[in-house]
């Protein structure tokens, strides 16, 4: 296909914007425990002033017009959603499907140091059909449930601008699928607490990154809590 013909294409195409928002610092980082669904108790108070100067940066860029605010149903992902919804002029959508891995039921709560102890430093670079958290979800499953979310958005909202707040691990499975990389290695990625990751669809099977990692209304503030 010619450069021309790929254009003209294009511009057919309903461009969907999908803006990622990783949550505010959580209570469970700061307590350092594995904060699953179970156990999530929300945002620290330096998290709710991220989640806060976010708002105040939305509402003076205007630079989202959002048609849909999605949250995971992580209560640090619902409050930093609801603190940024009157920003975005959008009520919040909850769908389980863009939670973080689920470590399931018996680490869920379990401090990092006992998971440690019991189990060993978790291999982020293995097998993804493996075990990472006993009685949890493995990489793979994470993987498909983020992606089978994702798809069923954007089909819901082709051409639109959808922003879902979720967490760190959601993003980089986003980052990987789009950017067509493995589930697993190659690379790290670190995303700031309420940080912008924005892809636009552009054309049928190509994404676009716009930005990645878009912390600047942090600027100033502690880079976290400092624990006893």
């Amino acid at each position: 296909m010619s450069d021309a013909a790929r254009g003209a294409a294009a511009q057919e195409w309903p461009q969907t914007r999908v803006v990622l928002i990783r949550h505010g610092e959580s209570n469970v980082t700061v307590s350092r425990v594995i904060g699953g669904p179970r156990t999530c108790s929300g945002l620290s108070a330096l998290g709710r002033q991220q989640a806060a100067r976010l708002a105040d940066r939305l509402v003076a860029t205007e630079e989202i017009a959002a048609d849909m605010l999605y949250s995971s149903g992580y209560p640090r992902a619902v409050e930093t959603a609801e603190i940024v919804a009157s920003a975005l002029g959008r009520d919040v959508t909850l769908d389980n499907g863009f939670g973080e891995h689920d470590p399931g039921p018996d680490c869920d709560g379990m401090s990092f140091l006992e998971f440690i102890e019991k189990y060993g430093v978790p291999n982020w670079e293995h097998d993804p059909y493996g075990v990472t958290f006993p009685g949890g979800e493995s990489i793979a499953e994470f993987d498909v449930r983020v992606g089978a979310t994702l798809s069923k958005v954007i089909q819901r909202h082709p051409g639109g601008t959808v922003v879902v707040v979720c967490h760190g691990g959601v993003i980089d499975r986003v980052f990987r699928a789009l950017m067509r990389h493995p589930p697993t290695g190659a690379f790290e990625l670190h995303a700031s607490n309420t940080s912008l990751t924005e892809f636009m669809h552009v054309a049928p099977g190509r994404w676009r990154l716009i930005r990645y990692n878009d912390a600047a209304h942090l600027a100033g503030l502690p880079m976290s809590t400092t624990r006893d």
